[in-house]
């Protein structure tokens, strides 16, 4: 029962998560319109919300020496690594093209779980993870804009490679009996991805007055500040928090296959917030990723059966106590 209880309450987070995640390309667009570099809105948006975290990464402080790999790790991969590889890459290669190469990060947590860490794939999660590859190469229209920049694709390559760190580290950090506190992990990754993508981005030279004016949202004026504020807050510190605990409730292998609803999402916040329409492959699209996220998410390993119990001899007990009743195990926590 509380493995099933958890389970649900990680597909809850991890469906919060994709949510937050997909609202960031709409409210980042008309900043990017308006004048803004697309790096310059990464930077924006990291380091706000570091800011943001600045307290809960004074008061989990002892992580520093306690997980330094896991901290910078996430950082780097996590945050630096995905948003700098995604940006350059969309620069040579059509954004459809890397927003599916980026999304094959679940296929590659499956290999990684399977031939690194040697732990058995479900077929289930296997086949959802097809599903939602194939219906995110609807989604994003793979064939009307597909350019094969070797330097762009290996960019996006490496963006679904930073996603991986994302999912292995998130999971990593909950393990044993010292786990890191999952809001210490993010506070210290948006610090270090922060720091990373200063050197980056160049944030000096950036167009300052834009944040002070207003940005087109499909005809409609909206306060610059208040879509930062939404990227912040919103599709970054809720984003990574019920991201990273979604991992720890469910698995990178599930939570990865959820996550690619952030594609269709995106899409759909596009089409009724900046008046980009869907075609009907993408309508059909989306359909075959929820599907694959569906199936890949309620199909949880099984846990090791209990060996059966020794019968009861016949006649008397010996002393230390009553026969063991057939059955009456003592079952450890299931796997999720």
């Amino acid at each position: 029962m509380h493995a099933s209880q958890g389970r649900s309450v990680g597909l809850g987070l991890a469906l919060a998560s994709a949510f937050a995640f997909g609202g960031s390309g709409v409210a980042a667009k008309p900043l990017i319109e308006a004048g803004l570099d697309p790096l310059h809105v990464v930077w924006l948006r990291v380091t706000g919300a570091a800011l943001v975290m600045l307290p809960v990464a004074w008061r989990h402080r002892r992580l520093v020496l306690r997980k330094p790999a896991l901290l910078a790790g996430f950082g780097l991969l996590a945050v630096a690594g995905v948003q700098a590889c995604y940006f350059a890459s969309i620069s040579r290669i059509p954004v459809g093209v890397a927003l599916l190469v980026e999304y094959l990060a679940p296929a590659l947590v499956l290999g990684w779980v399977r031939f690194v860490q040697r732990r058995p794939v479900t077929r289930a999660a296997a086949a959802g993870v097809v599903l939602a590859v194939a219906g995110l190469a609807c989604v994003v229209e793979v064939w009307s804009g597909l350019s094969f920049d070797a330097l762009g694709l290996l960019l996006a390559l490496g963006a679904a490679c930073c996603q991986v760190g994302y999912f292995v580290l998130s999971d990593q950090g909950g393990e044993g009996d010292e786990a890191a506190d999952p809001l210490g992990v993010i506070a210290y990754g948006l610090l270090i991805g922060a720091l990373v993508l200063t050197a980056v981005a160049r944030p000096w030279g950036m167009n300052w007055s834009v944040l002070g004016g207003s940005a087109e949202m499909n005809g409609t004026p909206v306060p610059a500040a208040l879509l930062l504020c939404w990227i912040v807050l919103v599709a970054t510190v809720i984003a990574y928090v019920t991201g990273v605990i979604s991992v720890r409730r469910l698995s990178p292998q599930v939570a990865g296959v959820v996550a690619c609803l952030e594609a269709v999402l995106a899409t759909v916040f596009a089409w009724v917030l900046l008046g980009e329409h869907l075609s009907a492959p993408q309508i059909i699209g989306g359909a075959v990723v929820l599907t694959g996220a569906f199936i890949a998410q309620s199909a949880a390993p099984k846990a090791p059966k209990a060996p059966k119990a020794p019968k009861a001899p016949k006649g008397p007990v010996a002393s230390g106590g009553p026969a063991p009743v057939e059955g009456e195990l003592s079952v450890g926590r299931s796997a999720t």
